[in-house]
């Protein structure tokens, strides 16, 4: 299989194992770096100042893996164009930066663990050229066939042809960078064909000696109207044959992480796992939120006091520096949200609401760099101290836009059942959004995150919103 389902949340498995591939790559280079500072390769070395040795290998490569994570090293890359090294190699060092980053908030705190200096080096350098050349190895041979799952679409409407890729003008049967490769559809009676015909293909009258003879490992059920005939002893049988049956929507969640709106059901969040919380979970998740808060907030102090200061000075030293507006919460319940503020005194002077627009002329000089870099959103740690938000989840929304959401969109308020959040799936996936259209395409991740949420999914999205921040993602 080209996905593996861990936490609620589905990963590719060639990253997956890219990714356990570079963590064991970090711990023996701590190693090696040992052997090429003092001329020896042992388990514990002999050394005073170097006890726990395996513990600070172990710490060294958390970190670092940590700052991998949190540059989205492990998802599908965007195109690299021709010149792939440099852009393989800036993306990395950006990574190493930020781990040796927590690497240094760590060894400050517990200087008891520290690598000695020579170790150190030795190790960077080392992990660093190592990394490299396995991603342009892995580079090669992610998208070979042999990591690719394939699958069979049973239909052939306009459904299945979403799974096509659309934006090629040849309609290339299975679109890039994705974990699965389509061998082919199989029309239904009674419905139109939306796929081009060389893409058509007839299994006859046995779907699993089919499937065996050309490899198929999944079917894609993709058929527009339930209503027609299923050749449901057929499908029996492919699965008794251990080859995996999905239906369009669940295939269209794992893949892509959001759920298809306009295909939704109830029962798709009445059976999700994220909306059964227990109590033991709701606590670890409080603990989460005023543990991290705690942490950010100490870390990012000296630069919210330059903020304040910034945004006095430019307002002439008597505009209010923060900003509350009314936020829809949890379970609809409302609430105050704190930000710097970032655009002019009054930027509603009829009172009415707005939706933020690109290059809005409302937003200061100094909002406008706060926005890009979401220092403005810092203040929200406040709301999280006092229960109102978490870290992660859907941003809240202002009471008059809700309402009118409520009404056009459906199943809008099912993002009211978790806490709002600082950071979300939704930005991470989409693009700010400012308008119904996106407020729309950004639910399907929204719902997707309340359908699956789990701890383990907060700190996945804690560390690359570090590359949403690093690279400036999604800002308005």
């Amino acid at each position: 299989m080209a996905t593996v389902k861990l936490f609620n949340h589905h990963f590719r498995t060639p990253f997956l194992f890219l990714l356990v591939l570079e963590f064991l790559i970090f711990f023996t280079s701590v190693y090696v770096g040992e052997y090429l500072r003092f001329g020896e390769f042992l388990w514990q070395p002999q050394i005073e100042n170097l006890s726990n040795f395996p513990l600070r290998a172990l710490i060294f490569s958390i970190a670092l893996l940590a700052g991998m994570i949190a540059m989205g090293q492990y998802q599908t890359p965007g195109p690299l164009g021709r010149f792939y090294l440099p852009a393989i190699t800036v993306r990395v060092f950006i990574s190493f930066a930020l781990g040796l980053l927590a690497l240094v908030i760590f060894y400050y705190l517990m200087p008891d663990l520290l690598l000695g200096r020579g170790i150190f080096a030795y190790s960077i350098s080392v992990s660093f050229a190592t990394i490299i050349v396995v991603r342009l190895i892995f580079l090669h041979t992610v998208d070979g066939r042999s990591l690719r799952r394939k699958i069979l679409v049973y239909g052939a409407s306009e459904l299945a042809s979403h799974l096509t890729d659309k934006k090629d003008a040849n309609r290339a049967l299975s679109p890039k960078n994705a974990s699965y490769m389509i061998h082919g559809f199989v029309p239904v009676e009674g419905e139109e064909i939306c796929v081009p015909d060389q893409y058509i293909v007839k299994p006859g009258n046995d779907l699993s000696e089919y499937c065996s003879a050309y490899n198929v490992d999944e079917i894609v059920l993709a058929i527009a109207d339930r209503r027609k005939k299923m050749p449901v002893d057929a499908l029996l049988d492919c699965k008794l044959a251990n080859i995996n049956i999905i239906d369009f929507v669940g295939f269209w969640e794992r893949e892509k992480s959001m759920i298809r709106l306009d295909m939704m059901n109830p029962s798709w969040l009445i059976f999700g796992d994220g909306t059964r919380q227990g109590s033991i979970s709701a606590f670890l998740a409080r603990t989460f939120d005023i543990l991290i808060s705690a942490l950010l907030l100490t870390m990012m102090f000296p630069f919210l006091v330059i903020t304040a200061i910034l945004i006095f000075i430019e307002s002439g030293f008597k505009g209010p520096i923060f900003y509350r507006q009314t936020r829809v919460g949890l379970n609809g319940k409302t609430f105050e949200l704190l930000k710097f503020r970032s655009m002019i005194v009054n930027a509603e002077k009829d009172g009415s609401p707005q939706w933020a627009q690109q290059n809005d002329m409302r937003v200061t000089r100094v909002g406008k760099f706060i926005r890009k870099v979401r220092i403005d959103e810092l203040p929200q740690i406040l709301n999280i101290f006092n229960g109102d938000m978490s870290l992660v989840g859907p941003r809240p929304e202002r009471p008059e836009f809700v309402a009118e959401l409520e009404k056009k969109i459906p199943f809008y308020s099912a993002r009211h059942s978790v806490k709002p959040g600082l950071a979300g799936w939704a930005q991470l996936k989409y693009p700010y959004g400012a308008s119904e259209e996106d407020t729309y395409n950004k639910l399907q991740y929204d719902l997707y995150y309340v359908k699956n949420h789990s701890l383990i999914m907060d700190v996945l999205v804690l560390l690359q919103t570090v590359e949403v921040i690093v690279l400036g993602k999604g800002a308005r």
